[in-house]
């Protein structure tokens, strides 16, 4: 996996940020074991491994949506991943960029009026991703997604998966070596990155204690919800897989300088130590950092 992605394209991912699972190749059957096996070292260069990236995911559905008729959900499944490697284990991450797609078209229909939704996906298309979706989950039950999406927010339940120790920041800089004819006489500068990565077993465990506090602590409600169904995704993977926050395309969205101050992971871990302590008001304080600063980020999907 590139761990710096460069933007050199016009195109940019949409304004989503992901939260992935990577999972040691010995989590995989055969024969897809060795079908990841083989696609790994394929990728393999000078400078380590460097996997399928996201912007690249992003311009492929591009172009599935602008056909016509749109392509709602992809004919066959992607036999692409991201790719990681940390002290000589090779993890993947799997885009199954069919079944995410199905996934994301039941959320648009539940998000969208009927008029604009029929204008977006005509009801034909929709009538057969979801025939095509119907006979999926017939035969595979137990299918779920390595990568989970949020558009225009980080939801508060993934930050309890992380440490604020486990912060990558990495600001854009301007691009060397780039003739003024390629970039239209200005400078490009690549894209920010902010992310956290941590093993399956502390993210298990800090979801655990967060979930526990907060059943303690509040009554039932979306936020405790939410951290439930988030500690049940993890539990269908390998135990030694690891697991990233990536902010993906709402480093475009955000300012550079308040990626630099963000430290959302931070402030939740507080909020839970203050409600475990018994401090409402601290809690709350806490609690009110993050949700505002992401409220004014939602906000921006409004603007012109």
């Amino acid at each position: 996996m590139r761990d710096v992605p460069t933007l050199r394209t016009s195109v940019r991912p949409p304004y989503a940020a992901y939260l992935r699972v990577y999972e040691p190749l010995a989590a995989f059957r055969e024969p897809e074991r060795s079908y990841w096996q083989g696609y790994a070292a394929a990728r393999r260069g000078p400078d380590g491994l460097a996997g399928a990236t996201a912007l690249e995911e992003a311009q492929r559905r591009l172009a599935d949506l602008i056909a016509v008729p749109p392509m709602a959900v992809p004919e066959q499944e992607s036999r692409d991943a991201f790719v990681h490697e940390a002290d000589g284990v090779t993890y993947l991450c799997p885009w199954r960029t069919r079944l995410r797609s199905w996934l994301a078209l039941e959320g648009l229909q539940e998000l969208l009026p009927r008029p604009l939704l029929d204008a977006v996906v005509p009801p034909l298309v929709r009538e057969q991703a979801e025939a095509d979706w119907e006979r999926w989950r017939a035969q595979n039950p137990d299918g779920r997604p390595w990568i989970l999406t949020s558009t225009w927010n980080v939801p508060v339940r993934w930050f309890l998966l992380f440490g604020a120790e486990e912060r990558e920041f990495a600001p854009g800089q301007l691009e060397q070596g780039v003739a003024p004819e390629q970039s239209g006489g200005a400078k490009r500068r690549t894209a920010p990155v902010l992310r956290y990565r941590t093993p399956m077993a502390q993210a298990r465990r800090r979801v655990a204690r967060g979930y526990r506090v907060l059943r303690e602590s509040l009554d039932e409600g979306p936020l405790v919800a939410g951290v439930e169904e988030v500690g049940r995704w993890l539990e269908e993977f390998h135990p030694r897989s690891m697991v990233e926050l990536d902010y993906g395309g709402l480093v475009h969205a955000i300012p550079q300088e308040g990626l630099a101050d963000d430290h959302s992971v931070q402030e939740v871990a507080e909020g839970i130590a203050a409600l475990r302590d018994g401090d409402g008001v601290r809690a709350g304080r806490s609690y009110r950092a993050v949700t505002e600063r992401w409220h004014r980020v939602q906000e921006l999907q409004y603007a012109n």
